[in-house]
């Protein structure tokens, strides 16, 4: 949870919420992502089973995407023991990639054999906004001395900050997919394809499913950002996902990042599994709660301007005491709105999660953090470091998660992702790069 953004409104042009959803059998290029803002909620009667987000681009999609109600984080242990091995895995995952984003009707069955489907989603698999986004751990590059000399600059496993409660069975991966959609049946669905296609290759380490509350449509409102579990609108000024070169600077490695060549293109991903005290946290006095987070609760605007929007943007300078906005407040520990921390900007994509009761009676929810950023220790490390000790970690507790990069996308049918990484380690794997063999869906 942060609460990060430029020193100005956090969205430029407006589209009615979920106005490109509501366009069936319509495929969306992953770099297509309209004038909305990522953290926003969805709407209702917006969400088109058919609707296609293209796996295809420079880039991955799932991550500029629009967010749909539904996401799923797992990570998994990769077994390749070679380029070979981590090409053809590469190349496996990109074809399940392709089918399940793109959709369409399931092979039939041999009764003699298992299924070639789980059949959750019935004789068709449509594509419900899908989109999968993998991204690379540390462990896959340091356990492999083939793969550690293309290791991402500021890769590395997730150190345990103070207030974490770390679970090591909850946390990092050689792999980690991203699926998002719009019903969870659809998430599971294709993590459950990729489980069955891919069991020699990928193991399942950890999983964890989320959602975001879907809101009533409004004519002529603006977007909000979709509450967590504390009731909070997670979102508020989020850099905006429209601007394209805010967005070079603040979530996509370019040339500037001093990255493996291979790299550029891509993204690194901080995932955080946090659960919430919420039995503590609702008997908490309502202004109580408001100082913790540094903004009005029901409507999302920054304490110095109780009376507008979550649009607006607080003025520290104006209150260098903290006498409103107090100096350990969320919002301002996370980016205290001044030149020399606007380097720490990212893009955050969260859902919430509810996995039931704890064997102490207490209920396990809380938020499943997923952010964006160009250089992971100039960002996500570094706010994390500024929130140490504040009034709001009684109230939470990071059990899981872990870093990844995402790397750049892939073209089309006859390319895979991960290429310019299996293209750096070997010249075989470089000539074999520029006449890639078809990625063709099961017929």
């Amino acid at each position: 949870m942060t609460d990060d953004a430029l020193p100005t409104t956090r969205r430029g042009l407006l589209l009615t919420g979920g106005a490109l959803a509501a366009i069936p059998a319509v495929a969306r290029a992953a770099t297509d992502h309209g004038a909305e803002n990522v953290a926003e909620a969805p709407v209702a009667d917006s969400a088109g089973a058919e609707e296609r987000v293209s796996p295809f681009g420079s880039r991955q999609a799932g991550i500029l995407t629009p967010r749909p109600a539904n996401g799923l984080v797992a990570a998994f242990h990769v077994v390749a023991d070679d380029p070979a091995a981590l090409e053809r895995m590469l190349r496996r995952l990109t074809e399940r990639m392709v089918f399940l984003t793109r959709g369409g009707p399931v092979p039939d069955s041999d009764p003699k054999l298992p299924p070639p489907d789980s059949g959750i989603l019935g004789p068709v698999v449509r594509p419900d906004a899908l989109t999968i986004t993998v991204g690379f751990g540390a462990s896959l590059f340091d356990d492999r001395p083939w793969l550690a000399p293309l290791k991402p600059r500021v890769l590395s496993r997730m150190t345990k900050f103070r207030n974490d409660a770390l679970d090591a069975d909850l946390c990092h991966g050689d792999l980690v997919l991203q699926f998002c959609a719009h019903t969870q049946d659809t998430v599971v669905h294709a993590l459950r394809d990729i489980l069955k296609n891919l069991p020699d290759q990928l193991v399942l380490k950890w999983a964890q499913t989320g959602n975001v509350p879907v809101i009533p449509r409004q004519s002529d409102a603006a977007p909000e950002s979709a509450r967590n579990l504390l009731g909070f609108r997670d979102g508020s000024a989020n850099p905006d996902s429209s601007d394209a070169a805010l967005m070079d600077r603040v979530v996509w490695v370019g040339p500037d990042n001093a990255e493996p060549d291979w790299a550029t293109g891509g993204s690194y991903m901080a995932v955080r599994i946090i659960r919430n005290l919420v039995e503590r946290w609702d008997r908490a006095p309502l202004g109580e709660q408001e100082r913790f987070i540094g903004r009005v609760k029901m409507s999302g605007a920054p304490l110095d301007r109780p009376n507008g929007t979550e649009d607006m943007v607080p003025d520290f300078a104006a209150d260098p005491d903290g006498a409103i906005t107090p100096l350990d407040a969320h919002i301002r520990l996370a980016n205290p709105r001044t030149p020399e921390t606007e380097s720490s900007l990212m893009l955050r994509r969260p859902f919430n999660y509810v996995n039931g009761v704890l064997k102490n009676g207490q209920l396990d929810q809380g938020l499943l953090f997923i952010a964006w950023q160009a250089d992971l220790e100039r960002a996500f490390v570094t706010v994390q470091h500024r929130l140490t000790g504040e009034p709001l970690e009684e109230y939470l507790k990071p059990v899981g998660g872990g870093y990844f990069y995402a790397p750049p996308g892939f073209a089309d049918d006859r390319d895979y992702l991960g290429r310019t990484l299996i293209a750096a380690i070997t010249p075989t794997s470089q000539s074999s790069s520029q006449s890639p063999q078809p990625v063709l869906a099961p017929k």
